[in-house]
């Protein structure tokens, strides 16, 4: 009796595991899981914000990245971008919109960008005027900001004669112009650091934030950054880029149009997260919060990314966030080499040093990962690739021009910014270049050439760092929205 008793229990707890399994397939037939085909609709609409799982293109999944990103980089990142290097950034906000009229000036008192005293700009940091010409990096330098005596211009000027008397000071201007098209031809966005109308701006003073800039001029330019710069038929694309975030079925595409596409989409998500996350709960102003109130949002979150809002692609646009950040992660860690030999040089010697230690600290950290975006899938389809890539920068370089037609300065300021430190991590992922000198092994020369083979201004480097952490203070804010939604 007793042994008939215990092969029933077996039997029906056999059933009970079989009859589960069977329910989970069923289930996992049924919503795709939820990171399955990109065009699914099964995705989990109560807990949309609750990412799990592989990243689409990537080796490594979303719980990887949550915690790497918000234990090691974001707070290192938080005490690095507060130094006086990384907290002016040089810009032209007075850049004219090239594609139509600027007519939709925002006049939120939000929108203005507070102006750099100068005095506030450390020596090291400022134009010095006479290196203008030398090269970006150059002028960084410590030697740079050392003024020559009249005797070391002298013999300057006498070694340049005695090495050659026959070069014109023409040909020296061609040689310049062909020098400056060279490094261009690299860039994947426009540089407008050494514009007539560039300024400097403290983005300490200016934090990325929602500033009430909305309504048919903030869409115009999400709508012509996804129309005029997508791949595909504008035919077929039209009705999917109702939203300017569009979700559609990538599978049918080549892998560079995707990784386009996910790009844009994830830097999008990343600024609508800035904007929910420091949102202006209350323009009442007293004493101590003459600025108003600002704090996180969560229905504004939750109308921008939520399945029932979004037509079920909200889920989608926050993964290709983790998408961004593993490409500009990946930038980083290949430029380490390079980063490790800057100065970050203001001129203050003790800040300067804490800089140098927290950059070398940082760099560890970012190769430390295990699961980098590998950037050698892109562009390696023989002549198809050339093309690709050529179409890349040309699209990010008119994605830059987009940005001068925001309506809004700060919010320009930080769309620009964004887009420049982007670039600049597309320019280091594919630069023949950086490719060169890392091979031959200049990096670990004691000492190299004051204009190496590849260089980044001091711009550039600014706009990389500030955009990762623009992306890794998303990554973040998503943490704290999870715990307020669960």
């Amino acid at each position: 009796m007793t042994t008939s008793w215990k092969v029933r229990r077996n039997v029906l707890a056999t059933s009970g595991v079989a009859l589960a399994f069977l329910v989970l397939l069923y289930w996992t037939d049924l919503t795709g899981g939820y990171f399955a085909a990109l065009d699914d609709a099964g995705t989990n609409k109560n807990c949309f914000c609750e990412l799990e799982g592989s990243i689409n293109d990537c080796s490594c999944d979303v719980d990887t990245v949550d915690h790497f990103n918000n234990m090691k980089v974001y707070p290192r990142l938080q005490s690095l971008l507060v130094k006086n290097f990384f907290r002016f950034y040089k810009v032209n906000l007075k850049q004219e919109c090239p594609f139509w009229p600027d007519d939709s000036r925002c006049a939120i008192r939000f929108c203005q960008v507070e102006n750099c005293e100068e005095q506030a700009i450390p020596d090291g940091i400022k134009d010095s005027g006479e290196h203008r010409d030398r090269s970006s990096s150059y002028k960084y330098t410590k030697e740079a900001q050392v003024e020559r005596s009249c005797s070391d211009a002298e013999d300057f000027n006498s070694a340049l004669g005695f090495l050659d008397t026959s070069i014109s000071d023409q040909a020296h201007k061609e040689f310049e112009l062909w020098a400056k098209h060279d490094e261009a031809e690299e860039d994947f966005c426009i540089v407008d650091d050494q514009d007539v109308g560039a300024q400097y701006v403290d983005l300490l003073l200016n934090p990325e934030r929602y500033t009430g800039y909305k309504g048919d001029s903030a869409h115009r330019i999400w709508k012509s950054i996804y129309l005029e710069n997508c791949f595909g038929d504008s035919k077929e694309t039209s009705n999917e880029f109702s939203s300017y975030m569009p979700h559609r079925d990538l599978h049918n595409v080549c892998l560079e149009q995707r990784a386009f596409y996910r790009i844009i989409s994830g830097l999008h998500s990343s600024i609508n997260i800035h904007l929910c996350s420091k949102y202006l709960l209350s323009e009442t102003k007293d004493f101590l919060d003459p600025q108003g109130i600002w704090g996180p949002n969560v229905m504004e979150f939750k109308q921008r990314f939520s399945p029932e809002t979004t037509g079920g692609a909200g889920p989608h646009w926050l993964r290709n966030l983790y998408f961004i950040y593993l490409v500009e992660l990946r930038a980083l860690a290949k430029a380490a080499p390079y980063l490790r030999r800057e100065e970050y040089y203001t001129g203050i010697e003790e800040e300067d040093e804490e800089v140098k230690l927290a950059m070398h600290d940082m760099l560890s950290v970012i190769e430390s990962f295990q699961s980098h975006f590998n950037e050698n899938a892109l562009f390696s389809s023989g002549i198809a690739s050339i093309k690709f890539k050529n179409d890349y920068k040309e699209k990010f370089r008119n994605i830059s021009r987009i940005m001068d037609c925001v309506g809004c300065d700060k919010c320009k300021l930080w769309g620009k910014l964004q887009t420049q430190g982007l670039g600049t991590a597309l320019k280091i992922l594919y630069s023949e270049k950086l490719n060169f000198a890392t091979e031959s092994g200049i990096w670990d020369q004691p000492q190299i050439e004051t204009d190496p083979i590849f260089r980044l201004s001091r711009t550039e480097i600014v706009a990389l760092f500030n955009a990762f952490g623009r992306l890794s203070t998303s990554i973040y804010e998503m943490e704290n929205f999870r715990r307020v939604l669960r």
